[in-house]
């Protein structure tokens, strides 16, 4: 009979050793009917391209740990986006190995097998089946994602015989990869630095980022499957938003997060309800205030698919159902700032001219509204920018398995780079008068406005992902009223 390998915890009873034998027999073998996922060929579609930049090189991707909240209880585990988008495997403490063979590599999924119900580990580990479901075999898990899988405890051996100089590990995920896998040594590194910015395994990363830049039709699927869950969820929210009292804006963050937890994995980020002056603060997640009727509410939300992929959202609406003439004036200006951006994005613009058509008309807008103490081409200047004292953030991100997808890509490929077709980004204009801001008429202090949406680039242009919600202000009351109208709803309902 196997040993027992499961952890003992203080607080573990003693079992006595009858119990234990008694509880390793009479269990059934049981068997997956396991399918390929959907998404299996784009998996190894893009193991190939990555393969591809570093020939006769072993590539080390781990997905990372369970995290502690407090104590012995973990924060739920999210698998790392890069490994989660080279293998579709959501578990934890898995490891990616791309090992050099000729001009390729073959790719490895090291990670955990069932719990054997020959030892007691099965009921007594903290990861054991009896306390977390049931763990997919190597054999099942193979199937499903079209990777070649091992045992884990062949990981130690594997590092082991990894030669610093033509290895890369993609660091920051698990501490006992990054350890038993030295960088390249320290003069090596410090002279790759000095030469082009980034270390070896910088270089890895990077690599992965830059693939996820364009996205493939499986992808775009994925997000508008996210998006749109995302619209149900803000339609959710209008239907149980009173028009004439206060609501706590964690009710609002519940009710969202409902959504997504019963749609997707989850939220792909903490929410942001900022009601009255709390959307001025451009990430409140605090989410501590109330609502108030006459007052704007800033929502910030997206939903996490169930293959990790995530929306982003915002939508600003007036708690009582209508605009009032000024804040109508602030949300009119955001809305023209967003629509133009729209507009002018197609294949082979630059980032920073996107940028630039977005705050030109908001500068143009903060200078109608009697703000702005120099011209708009003064304030555009860029080495002036004042404008941004009420903006401050950039026009939108790209977006993906990360709700702020491609962030390791170099500045050249992206944010001082050109758009290409099949980018999703957001576009997400803002503007923020703070509560304490003296520079400001006082109508306006208190109030921040943002519109975002998620947005494919096409061939010849665009295509907005989010248009479920509505954008325009007038389009945003009657929107509102129909919610309301159609009352309360549970998701599934």
């Amino acid at each position: 009979m196997s040993e027992s390998t499961a952890k003992v915890e203080a607080h573990d009873p003693a079992f006595p050793a009858k119990f234990l034998e008694f509880m390793r027999t009479g269990w059934a073998e049981d068997s997956l009917a396991v399918q390929p996922s959907p998404g299996t060929p784009r998996y190894a579609e893009r193991r190939a391209a990555l393969s591809a930049q570093f020939p006769g090189e072993t590539l080390i991707i781990p997905t990372g740990r369970e995290k502690t909240r407090a104590n012995d209880t973990e924060y739920p585990f999210r698998a790392g986006s890069d490994f989660a988008y080279l293998t579709g495997d959501l578990d934890p403490d898995s490891v990616l190995v791309f090992h050099p063979v000729g001009d390729g590599h073959d790719a490895v999924l090291y990670t955990k097998p069932r719990n054997s119900r020959e030892t007691d580990d099965f009921f007594r580990s903290r990861d054991g089946e009896l306390w977390v479901g049931r763990r997919a075999t190597l054999t099942e898990k193979s199937a499903e994602l079209g990777v070649e899988t091992t045992v884990l405890t062949d990981l130690e051996r594997v590092l082991g015989d990894c030669a610093p100089r033509r290895t890369r590990v993609l660091r920051g995920f698990d501490p006992e990869v990054d350890a038993a896998v030295r960088p390249w040594t320290e003069r090596d590194e410090k002279d790759q630095k000095a030469r082009d910015g980034r270390t070896r395994d910088q270089e890895l990363a990077t690599a992965i980022s830059e693939l996820k830049l364009v996205k493939d039709p499986w992808e775009i699927e994925q997000l508008q499957d996210a998006i749109d869950a995302t619209v149900r969820g803000f339609e959710d929210v209008a239907r149980i938003l009173p028009a004439d009292r206060g609501v706590r804006e964690r009710l609002i963050e519940g009710v969202f997060g409902l959504r997504a937890r019963y749609e997707g994995n989850d939220v792909g980020y903490s929410s942001i309800v900022g009601a009255g002056r709390h959307a001025t603060t451009l990430h409140w997640v605090r989410n501590d205030g109330v609502t108030v009727p006459g007052e704007l509410l800033l929502m910030d939300m997206g939903v996490e698919n169930r293959n990790l992929y995530t929306a982003d959202v915002t939508r600003t609406v007036p708690v009582s159902g209508s605009f009032s003439a000024l804040q109508r004036d602030v949300y009119d200006i955001v809305y023209r700032s967003q629509q133009a951006g729209i507009d002018f994005i197609k294949p082979g613009v630059k980032f920073e001219d996107i940028h630039l058509t977005c705050m030109r008309v908001l500068a143009e807008g903060l200078a109608d509204l009697g703000v702005l103490p120099v011209s708009v081409d003064e304030a555009m200047d860029k080495e002036s920018t004042i404008y941004r004292r009420w903006t401050l953030h950039s026009f939108g991100h790209m977006l993906g398995i990360d709700v702020h997808d491609c962030s390791n890509a170099r500045k050249e490929n992206y944010r001082d780079g050109v758009v290409a077709e099949n980018y999703v980004l957001t576009v997400e204009p803002g503007l923020y008068f703070q509560a304490e801001d003296e520079l400001v008429p006082a109508e306006l202090r208190g109030i921040g406005v943002r519109i975002e949406d998620d947005v494919l680039v096409t061939a010849t242009g665009t295509r907005v992902m989010s248009e479920g919600l509505p954008r325009s202000s007038a389009q945003v009351e009657e929107w509102m009223a129909a919610q309301r109208a159609a009352g309360p709803r549970l998701p599934g309902a």
